[in-house]
């Protein structure tokens, strides 16, 4: 059954999050430099480059509907990429790009290791990797959905054997954040799934508003769970 993106919550901290940081880690990237948008989509993040050098790539397999499993889009136009190909396959030279943008597709990659791999022969010495990824996630865009769970100790482990230094680990959200969201949704949730006790969800949903509201920003929980790790990292050595 279909399941809109934006359909089971108003709010979207994750989003939010990620949105703000995106902005900041992007304006820091010196003008001109040539920026590969990996996995690009529909253009989101390409406001952001404007003062740089933009290449978009994209698979371009998915077009809105997926396999009508899980949530999805219902639309999704990727007529403006540049580069239609695999990511793991970009026919590019090696060091070409200064900059490489990676949000949020890594869970729909089966092998995101290799697409590491890439971005290390794609980038020049001194080259920015900015990466975003779940830890996690509803499964969305099916059958194009692979993994989750992305978390520090998967950057820290891989991304040096890539030849890339760490510059930036910023977590978006904790786990409290998580279950915020996810409480929010369960009255959208509970009645799409024909829930005969949905009302009750409601109430949870009020529930869980004075107990946040109480709560405040009380000490963080980001040892056990959030959203998913924003990185930026530098690439290393001689090409």
């Amino acid at each position: 059954m279909n399941r809109k993106l934006k359909s089971t919550s108003d709010a979207d901290p994750n989003q939010e999050g990620r949105d703000r940081w995106l902005a900041q880690a992007l304006a820091t990237v010196p003008a001109g430099w040539r920026i590969l948008d990996a996995g690009a989509g529909e253009l989101k993040n390409k406001a952001l480059c404007s003062h740089l050098n933009y290449v978009s790539q994209d698979v371009c397999q998915y077009e809105g509907k997926g396999d009508a499993q899980g949530l999805q889009t219902g639309t999704w136009d990727t007529s403006q990429i540049d580069l239609v190909c695999d990511i793991v396959n970009v026919p590019e030279p090696d060091a070409s790009f200064d900059a490489i943008l990676c949000s949020e597709v890594f869970e729909h990659l089966p092998d995101p290791l290799e697409a590491i791999k890439e971005f290390a022969r794609l980038l020049r010495p001194g080259g920015r990797l900015i990466v975003t990824a779940p830890f996690a996630s509803l499964v969305h865009f099916a059958p194009h959905h692979y993994a989750t769970g992305f978390s520090r100790y998967w950057y820290q482990y891989h991304l040096p054997q890539s030849n890339f230094e760490i510059l930036e680990l910023t977590a978006n959200g904790d786990w409290f954040s998580y279950l915020k969201q996810e409480i929010r949704r369960l009255p959208g949730m509970a009645r799409r799934y024909g829930d005969w006790c949905w009302p009750l969800a409601y109430l949870l949903v009020w529930i869980a508003r004075l107990y946040f509201g109480a709560r405040g920003a009380s000490q963080k929980s980001q040892d056990v769970a959030y959203f998913g790790w924003h990185c930026v990292a530098v690439k290393t050595g001689s090409q």
